[in-house]
């Protein structure tokens, strides 16, 4: 079926993990930073590699082991002569810097020579709260970038399995949701690179938000969400940005056609008019020295509408133990599928194709 302007948005949320979410943030590991440069334990990019001749395997989940959740500090007061904190000064100019920051912090995940870390999510929906991870590594830029990006999130009594890997010439993804059939796409990064191309967008060198991996859903969440707050503060001794993002209105409307006259008034709609397992906002927390994000939260009033209540954190996605420009084994893009059945996706996601925000 032909992806629309609903299916990009979908498919963030299902990928970042959020479908509809969780009340707490995950706990950190004991002693472990958020986020780290070169230090820590990423896990060696073999492990992830499928054997020769076998279906592509999805790695266990490492749950970190529990401990306090990290509380973000605000910023120390600004002293005379200190330049103006974020957050400060016109509405434009707080939007337009958190839509700068946010957007640097993109572009810098898909220019980073490698990129390796772990994912760690929790997530509820409805009543079921599913929690997991997963590892992610990256090599190369351009043309000769390579990802491969494997995650768990475990129920009470099921399992949903994702699997994406670009070798440079293809893009796959597998999925095993539960007691389903395992599902295998694949898409031609070759010819995806010649549209992108056509429309004259290959020069971002942003090919993978197109595709997948963590550049996918971070950029079609920037598509769906206008990030409007910037905060600065201090989370485990790591100064960060925290980004608030907010709707846009048209692709709100567009994705809730009964809502839509209400959603284009001024007042628009309350964050209880949303459908349960939508999101009403989205927070980034951004390193300020890398410029990486290390968390995403997606909030909303939670429960069986017709509701009442706060908007409350019902998602978290982590990223952690972040190394960068290390050296990343080769093998963890070689990807040999199964004898599952195969959709190859390259004439939709070519046909369907429309240029993300620059």
């Amino acid at each position: 079926m032909p992806r629309t302007d609903r299916q990009p948005l979908i498919a963030s949320v299902q990928a970042l993990g959020v479908a509809l979410a969780a009340a707490v943030a995950l706990p950190a590991a004991a002693g472990d930073s958020i986020y780290r440069r070169s230090v820590g334990q990423a896990g060696s990019a073999s492990e992830l590699a499928t054997a020769p001749g076998a279906a592509p395997p999805i790695a266990p989940v490492d749950p970190a082991p529990a401990a306090a959740v990290p509380q973000p500090r605000a910023a120390p007061a600004a002293t005379p002569g200190d330049p103006a904190p974020a957050g400060t000064g016109s509405d434009e100019q707080t939007e337009g810097r958190a839509e700068r920051i946010v957007a640097a912090a993109l572009a810098g995940i898909a220019r980073a020579p490698s990129i390796s870390l772990r994912v760690r999510q929790l997530v509820r929906v409805g009543d079921t709260v599913l929690k997991g991870g997963g590892r992610y590594v990256q090599s190369g830029v351009d043309e000769d970038q390579r990802f491969r990006y494997e995650t768990r999130l475990s129920a009470a009594t099921e399992e949903f399995d994702v699997l994406e890997v670009c070798d440079g010439l293809f893009f796959w993804n597998t999925r095993r949701y539960g007691t389903l059939p395992t599902g295998v796409e694949r898409i031609d990064v070759r010819r995806l690179r010649e549209r992108l191309a056509t429309l004259g967008l290959l020069a971002r060198g942003d090919t993978a938000a197109y595709l997948g991996g963590i550049l996918e859903p971070l950029a079609q969440t920037r598509e769906w969400f206008r990030f409007t707050g910037v905060t600065a503060v201090d989370v485990d001794g790591v100064p960060a940005w925290v980004i608030t993002g907010e709707w846009d209105r048209e692709r709100l409307a567009t994705l809730l056609p009964d809502q839509a006259e209400a959603i284009r008034t001024a007042t628009g709609i309350a964050a209880t008019d949303l459908p349960e397992g939508l999101p009403w906002s989205v927070r980034l927390s951004i390193s300020r020295r890398e410029l990486f994000p290390f968390r995403v939260e997606w909030l909303a009033v939670p429960g069986r509408r017709p509701v009442t209540g706060a908007v409350e954190v019902v998602g978290v996605l982590e990223f952690y133990d972040v190394r960068i420009g290390d050296p990343v084994d080769a093998a963890a893009f070689v990807h040999r599928p199964g004898n599952d059945p195969l959709v190859d996706l390259t004439d939709i996601t070519v046909a369907y194709l429309k240029p993300l925000r620059p």
